[in-house]
């Protein structure tokens, strides 16, 4: 949670990224009012147009808009928590666009230094992105799987959700895009047309 900066020291990254992120919030925290007013933002799963460059690290929509228009259909991992069925492993996926209208509103409203998540705020299924991704295609949706890679498997996680209270009890009121429609969007007016800006 971004609630308690107090326990960010407590916190146990899974990886080495991780723990490069954990150790500049833990510095940032301790900077006070150096300059007068910073936020860090912790992203969740963010997607959307211009991510192309990315390579293997753009988002899952992203992937699977090609792999869907190559060979027609999706691959995704298979579940090895019982408590999740296969495609029932959840992210929050946040639409680039909510991320842009966060971070102006951040320079426009200098309240409250701190770190913010920054996600949708609600945790949806890998097959709800999948399905959407092949309904913004019109195509019939063919959803395979794969085993996790037993080299990540022990360390995969499972459910990803912002809590984004902090950064509403601050004044940021703007909705945040559906998975529906920010795929909708995404595919359609961007990854269809081969648009880029």
């Amino acid at each position: 949670s971004d609630h308690d900066e107090a326990l960010l020291p407590q916190l146990r990254p899974l990886n080495p990224y991780g723990e490069s992120k954990n150790d500049f919030d833990n510095w940032a925290v301790q900077q006070a009012e150096k300059p007068y007013f910073w936020a860090g933002l912790k992203f969740f799963n963010v997607y959307g147009p211009n991510e192309y460059h990315k390579g293997r690290m753009a988002s899952v929509i992203f992937h699977a808009f090609h792999q869907i228009r190559q060979y027609g259909n999706m691959t995704l991992f298979r579940s090895h928590n019982p408590h999740y069925i296969d495609g029932g492993q959840m992210r929050d996926f946040v639409y680039v666009k909510d991320v842009v209208e966060v971070c102006f509103f951040l320079l426009n409203h200098r309240t409250q230094s701190g770190i913010y998540n920054l996600g949708s705020g609600q945790a949806r299924t890998f097959m709800d992105l999948t399905l959407n991704t092949f309904a913004a295609l019109g195509a019939p949706a063919d959803v395979r799987f794969r085993d996790t890679p037993e080299d990540i498997r022990d360390k995969y996680q499972y459910f990803t959700e912002a809590d984004m209270s902090k950064l509403r009890s601050i004044g940021y009121e703007l909705p945040f895009t559906s998975l529906e429609d920010g795929i909708r969007d995404y595919v359609q007016q961007y990854l269809l047309p081969d648009r880029f800006y």
